[in-house]
């Protein structure tokens, strides 16, 4: 029952699955290699601070490009854009592949990272448009669907592939995946032709407009703050874990339960958006997840902590396609890609930086107030957000 959204016939009343399917497919091969490369580097005995300098690499490209890439998307269309990054990622893991040495890690993380983000920015600016308005909500439901699931299978094909026959071959494994994004990429385009905005008239378009832009600001305001709870669970849940006394099996079970939780909030998501409406919705999430991180430092046994786990994951789940959705609903007609990107950019800003800046504070403060500090800036979006509806 829940699938049934999702599976509406039709291309003008249902979604552009061949368009979700070729990005979902490249996000496997993203998460596998992005994986394997920190595996790689630990066998090659590379330092805590290179293993975090090759994991900031990353994110710091698209951090800085992302609108630039959406806005050109905008004006040229999204297809060069998303082809090109599809060959970005094919070719971070053919280098390491041939060459598999740390200097070939940089440069992975850094195509990797960058030909991801062209691709993501892109190919969600055409599955905005490619949806009915209506839909949009159950299209990037669709598409974080596929995420939770590539997510899953990108590192479990890299990690079977290491353990049987080395690093290279789990490089090779996972091109396989990018090389078959770009095929299914290009038949997708056939059947969901999505033309440029042709804003050239505007020779200078300023990001400064967007964010001058009430309801957009808003949106990019509650998306920045689902995306800092998200990171703070990705950094702090594991460290947690072991302050618990939790073996490494049962700490991975904790994260394996907010996998658990992001995948079934959306099954369930275009029915409750439907029914509660979109900022209602992000104002929930960022509720419970406030609830949940009060409690979460107090939690010291397996059971509660799963469970904690799993709600938090269906909380943060709602965020990413719900605020996809209001980015183009919100946006300017011409410029739904441009606004993607600086949704990017808070994104690959938050992945970048908030780490390093929970770690200082943990160290300085101690972990419970940094959880009860992002506790009360979630409860504080979360009435704002309540206030859009």
């Amino acid at each position: 029952m829940a699938l049934r959204g999702f599976l509406t016939p039709g291309r003008a009343d249902g979604l552009p699955l061949g368009l979700i399917v070729a990005l979902g497919i490249a996000h496997a091969a993203f998460a596998g290699e992005r994986f394997t490369i920190t595996l790689h580097a630990v066998a090659l005995h590379a330092s805590p601070l290179a293993i975090g300098t090759l994991l900031g690499l990353v994110m710091i490209v698209p951090m800085l490009a992302a609108v630039r890439i959406g806005r050109w998307s905008d004006r040229l269309g999204y297809q060069p854009f998303a082809i090109g990054g599809f060959l970005l990622l094919l070719a971070s893991g053919l280098v390491v592949a041939a060459w598999p040495a740390m200097p070939s890690l940089y440069a992975a993380s850094v195509l990797s990272g960058t030909g991801y983000m062209s691709a993501h920015v892109a190919v969600n600016l055409a599955i905005g448009r490619a949806s009915a308005p209506g839909r949009r909500t159950d299209a990037f439901s669709a598409m974080a669907i596929a995420f939770s699931l590539s997510g899953l299978a990108g590192p479990m094909l890299a990690g079977v592939t290491i353990d049987g026959a080395g690093h290279r071959w789990a490089y090779l494994a996972l091109s396989v995946f990018a090389l078959a994004s770009i095929f299914l990429l290009r038949r997708a385009a056939v059947r969901y032709p999505v033309a440029p905005s042709g804003n050239g008239a505007q020779a200078r378009p300023r990001v400064a407009d967007l964010l001058a832009h009430g309801p957009l600001r808003a949106v990019f305001l509650v998306s920045g703050l689902l995306s800092m709870g998200w990171d703070l669970f990705t950094f702090l849940a594991p460290l947690q874990g072991v302050r618990a006394g939790l073996s490494a099996t049962r700490t991975g079970l904790v994260m394996g339960a907010f996998s658990v939780g992001t995948f079934a909030i959306r099954l369930l998501l275009p029915r409750i958006s439907r029914g509660a409406g979109e900022w209602a919705t992000m104002g929930g999430a960022l509720l419970v997840t406030a609830l949940g991180y009060l409690a979460f430092p107090l939690l010291h046994d397996f059971g509660p902590l799963m469970l904690a786990a799993f709600l938090l994951g269906m909380s943060l789940g709602c965020g990413q396609p719900v605020s996809m959705a209001l980015v183009h609903s919100h946006s300017p007609e011409d410029r739904a890609g441009e606004a993607v990107g600086v949704r990017s950019t808070i994104t690959s800003a938050s992945q970048t930086f908030l780490p390093m800046l929970f770690g200082a504070l943990g160290s300085a403060v101690g972990m419970a107030a940094v959880f009860w500090a992002v506790s009360a800036l979630l409860a504080a979006g979360g009435a704002f957000a309540m206030r859009r509806r």
